[in-house]
């Protein structure tokens, strides 16, 4: 059974907050298995959106993971800030949840997959 996107984004903020980070929900989406957008900032002004990774980074050791691929990344947040508003108007129920991660790095608060 997978844990509902509520609790996983619940999860998250903890463990952010427990690494000495901020977080936020920036938009709620469907509580059961809405698609969940990460948006981590670096304290250098830096910005990196994380996105579910493809079904084929599926790993079977893993079956209960939620997996990210990095969809972008650069100090331009408006490139990021469309490509999420194109994600809202295919999927009105993703979530939206911004990180700085504080002193660790994205990759140990979430499970990137290379595509």
């Amino acid at each position: 059974m997978r844990v509902t996107s509520d609790l996983w984004v619940s999860a998250l903020l903890r463990r952010v907050f427990g690494a000495g980070g901020f977080a936020a929900v920036v938009k709620r989406g469907a509580t059961e298995a809405g698609a969940v957008f990460v948006l981590a900032r670096g304290r250098s002004g830096d910005i990196a959106l994380f996105g579910p990774a493809s079904q084929t980074s599926y790993d079977s050791a893993k079956p209960d993971d939620r997996f990210f691929s990095l969809l972008g990344a650069g100090d331009d947040a408006t490139v990021l800030e469309a490509r999420l508003e194109r994600e809202k108007k295919f999927d009105p129920d993703i979530w939206v949840v911004e990180i700085e991660a504080g002193a660790v790095s994205v990759e140990e608060l979430i499970s990137v997959k290379s595509p």
